[in-house]
């Protein structure tokens, strides 16, 4: 699928820039607005206050002036003072407004006000002091009327005799009443009767009269005076009422008009505020339909590309499930003729051969060897890949791990000037608790990489603890040394330091990439320092748990018993007769009574009147397999607990899954003669049995249609057998072609594969290798891919051709 990138992320982040932007933008804006419509709001709040303060002043000088009126009118005291202090009140709320007034044109006006009102004031004492004067006349025409009524009555007079309150009236008026009231009583006859002459009383009181009428012309006189003046300040005082109440209204009317202004502005900043809003949301909504278009683009493109991953997803897994099957397949199917090698190897070699023979037999076993390890690190590395893998935790000696491991390779390279030093802590004498056999496959291949590696000098070996929590295994060798840029690389699969190394010392380059797995699995780190040409140093940390449940640090070692030598009756269970007949020869070599079954059916039958020592069998056969098998076995009276060892070329399976079905133990295929013996052995001394470590086969391709060596070495140059195995194999390899033709006509694709491989092993037994190549392709996942007829019409041709050679061998 072609690789195409995707801006749809950077997309979405940028329309979320573009709309926190405009957010931002139009928030900036808005709190402008806001700042101004507040100030707008509290101005017009300002003024709404003017103007109530301004109305009521119009309410304090309209009591003035009512005071004012009832002042002039009444000439009262107390009216008066309450002019006076409704006057100091409004001067108290004029200088209040001043200190809310903003323009100096109204803090003038305000001024103007308290002037007049300082003004109208003194106005209005000067009209009471006028109103005063004009008494004196009214109190004038009062004596004279006193007088004439005293005319009859002559007495010491008083002055209020002529005015009931003579502190009310003027100075002047008061002064010339009392030299008048001083003059009559100066004329008083000094007796007590009070009696005067009617002349001398008519002549005072006439002289009385004429001078009060005089002082009563004077007065009419200067009233007329008063009254020019009072007109005048009554006038005046208009004026200032006019004139208070026009500056009034000037205010009045001007902060009526900043509050107009302050209204039209508060709109406008509503109206910008609005047209702000609408433009922002029409922009928000253009921006919004603009970046969805791109992104629901974006997404129609990646759900396409979402598919595309599905479908390579999809095939990825399919490939990756091939490859698992396949290496299933590969290793069940080089295991089976890899045991056979490896047994014709154990056979010749134990024959009497010459030094040429012995040196084929030699490359035979060494090329096993490597086969073996190869797909033996196929298989832990898809097991590891896969994560089915599986852990032990059981109690071990250290010590003895390392010993046997490091002593086991040092015999290999025995032929090397290595000296091997070996240093374990003394707190490793007690048991320690982990997985061995992971341990063992770890050390053995970084020790043997030390010895591959390392042509003289040494390899020390130490293990310590670090705490009471991990543990280090450190293995240094003197070989060659891996250069700083390529020690990371030796980790990865399938890759060796340089090409030199592969070419020299061979390998396959997953040793230390399943090692570095296996121990991060078991929790712990791998970890590499070397100098190139100078040596590498390992350092495994693993974690550290001893094992409690014995006081003693190390169980005494039991002292060697004699070994079982008695022969044994076996019972194989194998539906490849070639296995099955290599299995039966290792046995029948050592002297032990088989019993050899290919069916499993029929060896169940037999088994029920035969007694038997040791069962083994198969997995994985058509019909009954294995675990069908024992389960029925253990039905039978005749069983009593006999041991049963699988065979089986499958990894899928743990070996406690056979354990408990009821196996003694598994021997994986491919086998060698040697561990199937090692095995028997053990169980028949009841020892410990370790795990298995397998061969695998080599094939090679030939130019000759097929090779019956193997097969004659196999069965001791036997010809009799040799027939009796070829019949064998021809009938039955003829009715499998039967069966083959007609799931061919049916393309019952399950029954072709299953045919073919059953019959696979025999025909490269006999390095068959046409015909193997031909039932190697109909075993094949997908049968869909080849032509399935034109397959097995070829391969038909190719057998009927063989059998027609092996009859003549006959």
């Amino acid at each position: 699928m072609e690789t195409k990138k995707s801006y749809t992320a950077i997309k979405v982040l940028f329309s979320y820039v573009a709309l926190l932007a405009l957010v931002v933008t139009v928030g900036w804006f808005l709190y402008s607005e806001n700042v101004v419509y507040n100030k707008l709001e509290d101005k017009i709040a300002l003024e709404k206050t003017k103007i109530l303060r301004v109305s009521r002043l119009y309410s304090n000088v309209y009591k003035t002036e009512s005071l004012a009126r009832q002042t002039i009118q009444n000439n009262s005291q107390k009216d008066f003072k309450n002019y006076l202090i409704e006057t100091d009140s409004l001067r108290k709320r004029i200088d209040t407004l001043k200190q809310i007034v903003t323009t100096e044109y109204q803090k003038t006006l305000l001024d103007s006000v308290t002037y007049f009102l300082a003004e109208k004031t003194e106005n209005i004492k000067q009209l009471r002091e006028i109103k005063n004067k004009a008494d004196d006349e009214t109190s004038v025409n009062n004596a004279i009327d006193e007088i004439t009524k005293m005319e009859f009555n002559l007495r010491k007079l008083e002055l209020q005799d002529f005015t009931k309150n003579p502190n009310q009236l003027g100075s002047y008026q008061r002064n010339v009443l009392q030299r008048y009231v001083d003059y009559m009583n100066s004329n008083i006859p000094d007796d007590s009767t009070n009696t005067l002459s009617k002349k001398a009383s008519d002549s005072i009181l006439a002289n009385s009269k004429k001078l009060l009428s005089s002082v009563k012309l004077k007065a009419e006189k200067k009233k007329e005076s008063l009254n020019f003046e009072e007109n005048k300040l009554l006038q005046n005082e208009i004026a200032i009422s006019d004139q208070l109440r026009k500056i009034l209204r000037i205010i009045e009317r001007e902060i009526i008009i900043n509050s107009i202004k302050s209204n039209t502005l508060k709109e406008k900043s509503l109206k910008r505020v609005n047209e702000i809003v609408t433009a922002s949301a029409v922009i928000g909504l253009l921006l919004t339909l603009f970046f969805s278009i791109l992104i629901v683009s974006d997404y129609s493109k990646s759900q396409v590309y979402k598919k595309q991953l599905e479908i390579a997803n999809f095939k990825t897994k399919n490939l990756l499930k091939s490859r698992e099957q396949l290496i299933s397949t590969v290793s069940h199917d080089l295991k089976t003729p890899l045991s056979t090698i490896v047994g014709y190897s154990e056979l010749l070699g134990n024959s009497d051969i010459n030094t040429k023979q012995s040196y084929f037999v030699k490359n035979i076993k060494n090329s096993s060897e490597y086969i073996s390890q190869l797909v033996q690190d196929l298989l832990d590395f898809s097991k590891i890949e896969a994560g089915k893998i599986t852990i032990e935790k059981v109690p071990f000696l250290l010590p003895e791990i390392i010993e046997d491991i490091a002593r086991n390779i040092q015999t290999v390279y025995k032929h090397k000037n290595i000296d091997l030093i070996i240093n374990i802590d003394e707190k490793f004498q007690k048991r320690i608790v982990g997985d061995p056999f992971r341990l063992k496959q770890i050390l053995t291949n970084i020790i043997g990489n030390a010895y591959k590696f390392t042509e003289e000098g040494y390899i020390r070996i130490a293990a310590f603890a670090n705490d009471e929590q991990s543990f280090t295994i450190t293995i240094q060798d003197t070989g060659i040394g891996i250069e700083k840029e390529n020690q990371k690389l030796v980790f990865e699969e399938f890759a060796q330091a340089n090409e030199n190394i592969e070419k020299k010392y061979g390998g396959t380059g997953l040793g230390l990439s399943i090692c570095q797995k296996i121990i991060s699995i078991l929790g712990g780190k791998l970890n590499l320092e070397s100098v190139f040409g100078k040596g590498s140093t390992f350092k495994i940390q693993l974690p550290l748990i001893f094992d409690n449940s014995q006081n003693n640090p190390a169980a005494p070692s039991k002292p060697k018993t004699a070994k079982n030598t008695k022969k044994q009756t076996f019972i194989v269970v194998d539906d490849d007769i070639n296995l099955l007949n290599l299995t039966c020869g290792v046995l029948r070599q050592e002297q032990h009574q088989v019993l050899s079954f290919s069916n499993p059916e029929k060896a169940l039958e037999a088994i029920q009147n035969t007694p038997f020592d040791f069962v083994i069998t198969d997995i994985q056969m058509p019909g009954i397999d294995g675990f069908e098998l024992l389960e029925k076995l253990r039905e039978l009276p005749i069983f009593k607990n006999q041991p049963v060892i699988a065979l089986t070329g499958r990894t899928d399976l743990d070996l406690s899954v056979y354990k408990d079905a009821g196996f003694t133990t598994v021997v994986k295929k491919p086998y060698s003669p040697k561990i199937l013996l090692e095995t028997i052995q053990h169980i028949l001394d009841h020892e410990e049995i370790p795990e298995t470590e397998t061969t695998e086969v080599q094939n090679h391709n030939s130019s000759q249609m097929y090779s019956l060596e193997t097969l004659n070495d196999f069965l001791g140059k036997d010809e009799s057998a040799l027939k009796e195995v070829l019949n064998s194999f021809i009938e039955t390899s003829i009715e499998n072609l039967a069966s083959l033709k007609t799931a061919v006509n049916e393309e019952n694709h399950e029954e072709i594969k299953s045919i073919a491989h059953r019959i696979a092993p025999m025909f490269r037994q006999i390095q068959a290798n046409e015909i193997g190549e031909l039932l190697k392709d109909l075993e094949k996942e997908d049968l869909n891919k080849i032509d399935i007829k034109s397959t097995f019409a070829d391969l038909k041709s190719k057998i009927e051709t063989l059998f027609e050679n092996l009859k003549q061998e006959i």
